[in-house]
């Protein structure tokens, strides 16, 4: 999924503002002005189309994640996790480690 300002894609499908999509487990909802995505991994990824992301997992997943929120176990210690299991020291060392080709 690609969001860019007004302009959403989905594998490269442009999915039209304000209509509902939903394919193979992954949905793409307009609250207000927001863009919501969620997948049926139960992770649900929120954006105002400015600065603002929220980020909510479902209570399953509690102790199972790894990443910017760390394990989902309300410890800030394990935040910033990098795909290696070091913890990286500033949020741009975090999020270089996790970039994909």
């Amino acid at each position: 999924v690609v969001a860019e300002g007004r302009n959403v894609l989905v594998n490269g499908a442009a999915v039209p503002e304000g209509r509902p999509y939903l394919h193979k487990g992954l949905g793409v909802t307009w609250p207000g002005d927001w863009v919501a995505v969620a997948s049926s991994l139960g992770v649900r990824v929120a954006w105002d189309r400015h600065l603002a992301v929220t980020v909510t997992a479902e209570p399953e997943l509690r102790g199972g994640t790894w990443g910017l929120c760390g394990t989902y176990t309300d410890d800030p210690a394990d935040d910033f996790v990098r795909p290696d299991g070091d913890i990286a020291a500033f949020a741009a060392a975090f999020g270089n480690a996790w970039k994909v080709p």
